[in-house]
């Protein structure tokens, strides 16, 4: 009897009955026949619902990954030591999820000798277990072989081909192999490769190679620069024959340095390849690391990564790091056994697709080299004017973030690009004299200029090359509540981008009180803003017209909904002139021996955190031609002394190498 897919019955075993004999003669006996082959028959179809249900039970522990020892026994009619145990041995890696499977059919009569065979689909999925391309699934039929025992119990006959059909002959295990594609490349705005797979050498200990952790640190502390006690703690804690990670290197500078670290007791190097920029400041903040995963990352990753795979660990290599990694192939093989070993499922790996961004690899490498020169926490962006396209954007040191893109500062008076473009939209002439005193109030709260400058009756422009406080706390008055937010937006600072990449656009709160409006009005009050959003802001004044960034061009972002305003472009103009007097006659005069078309700038230097006097932040901004940038350096003197010079320098170096 064979029945395809019945519903399962509830709990419970069916016993034989004892058939009856036929007694002959008379209806007595006609009637005793009758009833004993409809009890027979019923048992042969409660027999079957017998097997089917412990069909089910095999299927269901299968699929949780629960083998119970309760449901088995071996063919020669001995319970089994272990089957959850012998089943991860015999399925290998693909004992670490468990199928779906499902009872196709269960035949109590295809021996004949009072066995059952139930026909069961498997089907592990690959994709979701151990991070193969979507739909991969590696499936099959096997057959569970059913025993009667005396008691008229079903039993399952525990073998090797009931795990797969391939491992009939006992002595063969199923083996999963996964393979990592090479890495797709992180390119330049011009199509080339800013990080790409490089040689590299993994220097380790092994420990039982060295009979003095503690000495072997030490060497190894005392040339690479690492925690030599953290180091020999590590290695006294590791097995014996453990691959201690101490530090990558490029291949070059391992080179240099192999000479002092062959010799060292215990030191073992492996040559592999990671995904790395030119150097390692290179936009480091920005693009990111690649490493070995972590334990934690291989837990949360769902079986996308395994133990020894690398993954995008921080910036542009995390954020895209499932386009530019791909999919790994994943093969099920036959090992061991006799005969050769069998390919039951080979899926070769998926490559991963590069990423596009706008970095211009020759200015990024001149932005790095100048804020090599910091001893400060800095940042510097370079923006292309015509379009928003980020050409350079450096953080350093790249281990305190990236400030270039996340940082949020107060601006100071490089926010006085939007106060004046409002002031100016509102009608003010910059030829209108607007007095630039020691001091000014507003509603009993004093403002001065940095340093206590006074410039007494002078015009608006000279107030600005000057970044006269006091002028523009006077002004602000003109200004309404949300005119400072809303303008900013026309400029790029707090308004919706779509750049590709974390990066804060600026936040600039309506003003609640005339004194938050004329602290705001000179970068004072609740402003915060990156030093990307302020070299948009330049290259928004320089083409007369909204800038947004772009970091990431392939894959492209979604554009974002325009501003329901627009700054009028005559008023942008005059405020690029006023920048230029900055740079002419104004704070940033070091800044007008830049080589190449005339330099337009505003330096700010913006108060913050607590002391007498307050620190300050140093910046400058600014376009020259097609070159929007700002420069920005924590705990700085003056935006005049500390940016601009940097400013002048990066220009310089931008001239030279732009041709």
């Amino acid at each position: 009897m064979s029945t395809d897919l019945p519903p399962r019955p509830g709990p419970g075993t069916t016993r034989r009955p004892r058939r009856r004999a036929v007694v002959a003669g008379g209806a007595a006996a006609l009637a005793a026949a009758a009833a004993g082959a409809a009890a027979w028959a019923r048992s042969r179809d409660d027999g079957a619902a017998a097997a089917r249900r412990l069909a089910d039970d095999v299927a269901g522990d299968w699929s949780a990954g629960t083998w119970r020892a309760g449901l088995f026994t071996t063919a020669a009619g001995q319970p089994p030591a272990d089957p959850a145990a012998e089943y991860a041995r015999l399925a290998g890696g693909l004992a670490d999820a468990p199928p779906t499977v499902t009872v196709v059919s269960v035949d109590t009569e295809a021996a004949g000798d009072g066995s059952a065979e139930a026909r069961l689909d498997v089907s592990f999925d690959l994709a979701a277990a151990h991070g193969a391309p979507e739909g991969t699934a590696f499936a099959y039929t096997t057959a569970l072989r059913m025993r009667r025992g005396d008691d008229e119990e079903w039993w399952a006959v525990w073998e090797p081909a009931l795990v797969h059909p391939a491992l009939a002959g006992g002595t063969a295990t199923l083996v999963l192999e996964r393979t990592q594609p090479p890495r797709a490349d992180v390119l330049g705005r011009d199509g080339t490769a800013v990080v790409t797979e490089t040689p590299v050498v993994r220097v380790g200990v092994q420990p039982s190679r060295t009979t003095d952790p503690a000495a072997t640190a030490a060497a190894l502390g005392e040339v690479l620069g690492v925690d030599a006690d953290a180091l020999a703690e590590r290695v006294r804690q590791a097995d014996p024959d453990a691959f201690v990670d101490v530090i990558t290197l490029r291949r070059d500078d391992y080179d240099a340095q192999r000479d002092a670290l062959q010799p060292v007791p215990g030191a073992v190097f492996r040559e592999a390849t990671l995904p790395l920029a030119p150097t390692r400041e290179f936009a480091r903040a920005l693009l990111g690391t690649v490493g070995q995963v972590t334990a934690e990352k291989v837990e949360e990753s769902g079986g996308r990564y395994a133990a020894g795979d690398v993954a995008g660990l921080s910036g542009l290599q995390e954020r895209y790091d499932e386009r530019l990694a791909g999919r790994v192939g994943v093969a099920v093989r036959t090992a061991g056994g006799e005969g050769q070993p069998q390919d039951l499922l080979v899926v070769e790996p998926v490559p991963g697709e590069p990423v596009r961004t706008s970095l211009d690899a020759a200015l990024q490498q001149e932005a790095d080299d100048v804020l090599a020169t910091t001893t400060s926490p800095s940042a510097l962006v370079a923006v292309d004017t015509a379009t928003g396209e980020v050409l350079a954007v450096a953080s350093s040191p790249a281990d305190r973030g990236d400030l270039a893109l996340t940082g949020r500062f107060p601006p100071g008076s490089t926010f006085k690009v939007v106060t004046t473009t409002a002031l100016l939209a509102q009608g003010l002439d910059p030829a209108e004299t607007v007095a630039c005193a020691p001091t000014f109030t507003v509603d009993g709260r004093s403002f001065r200029n940095f340093e206590g400058e006074a410039f007494g009756d002078v015009p608006f422009r000279t107030d600005f090359a000057q970044s006269c406080n006091t002028a523009f706390a006077s002004l602000s008055g003109r200004l309404a509540d949300d005119e400072l937010r809303t303008t900013a937006a026309q400029l790029g600072v707090g308004a919706e981008w779509a750049s590709g990449v974390d990066a804060f656009a600026g936040d600039v709160p309506v003003n609640d009180s005339a004194v938050d409006l004329a602290a705001a009005s000179f970068g004072q009050g609740r402003t915060l803003v990156s030093p990307l959003a302020m070299a948009v802001a330049a290259a928004s004044v320089a083409a007369r017209e909204l800038r947004r960034p772009a970091v990431v061009l392939d894959p492209a972002p979604a554009a974002p909904a325009a501003p329901t305003s627009a700054a009028d472009p005559q008023v942008l103009e005059a405020v690029g002139d006023l920048m230029r007097e900055v740079v002419v006659s104004g704070t940033a005069t070091v800044l007008g021996g830049v080589p190449g078309e005339p330099v337009h700038a505003k330096t700010g230097t913006a108060e913050h955190g607590t002391g007498d006097p307050l620190p300050t932040h140093a910046w400058t901004i600014g376009y020259q031609g097609p070159l929007a940038f700002a420069v920005f350096v924590s705990d700085g003197a003056s935006g005049g002394s500390v940016a601009a010079p940097l400013a002048a320098d990066f220009l310089t170096r931008a001239a030279a190498v732009r041709g």
